[in-house]
């Protein structure tokens, strides 16, 4: 055999493998009651408590399943209306936190709360936009601020929570954390640099905390959505591609067993092959840029 051949038949195999592995991805995304099923009593298995920034359905969801929910976000009349909404829907217990996460001096009183409680789940799902529509870097009104502000709460505040929660997850064998990235973190995506480089860490970071303790029983995983219909995004009406929160939320819980990242969806899973098959050339064009924001500033308009 001669070394083109061997060669050859190396470069065949390759591809086959790849190929198999991402048909076995899609598999395990279209039925994951089959490939990754979750027990009935896995919620609750986790530990008492679940932790949640922002007021999101998943706390309902988790609610549900019988876990206590601690809320925190940084307005307290909507902490108060959604905590009594949990309670009176599912009889659940509910704490609440009130914490700006842009800020630096809201972790000691978060400690405070959840110190000592039997924390089986944290959802990491605060981020927030420099701007609503995308823009250039130097274009970002009160660039200064908007730095420090996603730093604080796109990265810092999810590295903290970490460090705040995982020391009573190991100690006792179990707990999951659920770190919220963003599909557009798949490639290098100008007009949104700021907050894709801040959801690159989310994903970095989460995959090597993995390595790191899933030996000790803990399940670390990165969810990175496309477009869900939110406040930071403008409230976009949901078709297709775009999920409304409580769609998103009960589709990506699913998933908790199918490795260290996921999509939350085969839709965006699909999506996500999409846009990672996109010349980088492309990206970079301006032509496109100024194409992808229109489309942007017209799905927020409409």
């Amino acid at each position: 055999m001669t070394l083109t051949e061997i060669i050859f038949i190396l470069s065949g195999a390759c591809a086959i493998l790849v190929f198999g592995g991402k048909l076995a991805s899609l598999a395990v995304m279209l039925v994951p009651k089959l490939f990754c099923p979750l027990p009935d009593d896995f919620f609750t298995s986790l530990g008492k408590w679940a932790v949640f920034f922002c007021i999101s359905c998943l706390s309902l969801q988790l609610s549900k399943q019988g876990m206590g929910v601690i809320i925190i976000s940084r307005n307290r009349e909507k902490l108060d209306s959604a905590a009594r909404k949990i309670e009176l829907m599912t009889g659940g217990k509910v704490k609440v936190i009130v914490a700006d996460f842009t800020k630096d001096d809201i972790y000691t009183d978060i400690k405070t709360v959840v110190e000592g409680l039997d924390i089986g789940m944290l959802v990491n799902n605060v981020g927030i936009l420099p701007s609503q529509i995308p823009c250039k870097l130097l274009e970002t009104s009160d660039l200064e601020e908007r730095i420090f502000d996603i730093i604080n709460c796109n990265v810092k505040a999810m590295v903290k929570m970490c460090r705040i929660v995982l020391p009573g997850m190991q100690q006792r064998g179990r707990g999951v954390i659920l770190n919220v990235s963003s599909g557009i973190a798949k490639i290098p995506c100008p007009i949104y640099t700021l907050y894709a480089a801040s959801k690159v860490f989310v994903e970095r970071f989460s995959q090597a905390l993995q390595a790191e303790y899933k030996s000790k029983g803990i399940i670390i995983q990165t969810v990175a959505p496309f477009g869900v219909s939110t406040s930071m995004t403008g409230h976009q009406k949901p078709d297709m591609v775009t999920f409304t929160p409580e769609e998103f939320a009960y589709g990506s819980l699913k998933y908790l067993k199918a490795g260290d990242q996921t999509y939350g969806s085969i839709t965006h899973t699909l999506l996500g092959g999409i846009v990672q098959s996109i010349p980088t050339w492309v990206l970079r064009s301006e032509v496109f840029q100024q194409n992808f924001k229109n489309y942007v500033k017209d799905r927020v308009r409409r």
